[in-house]
């Protein structure tokens, strides 16, 4: 199998601009408000889910440990942002709720977090953002076929 270093430099492309956005996102979430990414990433699932997430399928959607969703969901709790509740048709679960504090606070950050992504990208017109959009969807569409069924080469 040939390697070819294009590859390599495009994924190191990649990887360099996710994770400037990304650190320059995590420093104005902390300095604006007092958060991390984490925590906003957590509210920003359960806005999206107004009936509210079991605590295993967050962790999930967030690809972190049970633990880590347990930790947030403590935090936030104490913050009277989260509300916890017992699974109707399972006790030992939880669902997990924005109160309607956790709901404004999370819009307020939500607000704010667009226009700083609007800023960050704001190197791009919007035919270029679309473009890049259509491919990296692609991209990850055939590195998860890829990975499904490589049996690690």
């Amino acid at each position: 199998m040939h390697a070819d270093p294009s590859t390599l430099r495009l994924w190191l492309r990649l990887l360099a601009c996710s994770t400037q956005i990304e650190t320059e996102i995590r420093r104005r979430l902390r300095r604006h408000f007092g958060t991390t990414l984490p925590r906003f990433d957590f509210l920003a699932q359960l806005h999206r889910h107004p009936q509210g997430l079991r605590m295993n399928e967050l962790s999930r959607q967030l690809m972190v440990t049970g633990g880590s969703v347990t930790g947030l969901t403590d935090q936030l709790a104490k913050d009277g942002w989260v509300r916890r509740e017992r699974a109707g048709d399972d006790r030992r679960a939880f669902v997990l709720q924005l109160t309607p504090a956790g709901r404004a606070a999370f819009e307020r950050m939500a607000s704010v977090h667009q226009v700083w992504i609007d800023e960050l990208f704001g190197g791009l017109d919007a035919t270029e953002q679309r473009t890049l959009q259509a491919l990296l969807g692609r991209l990850r569409w055939t590195a998860a076929e890829r990975a499904t069924h490589s049996g690690d080469r």
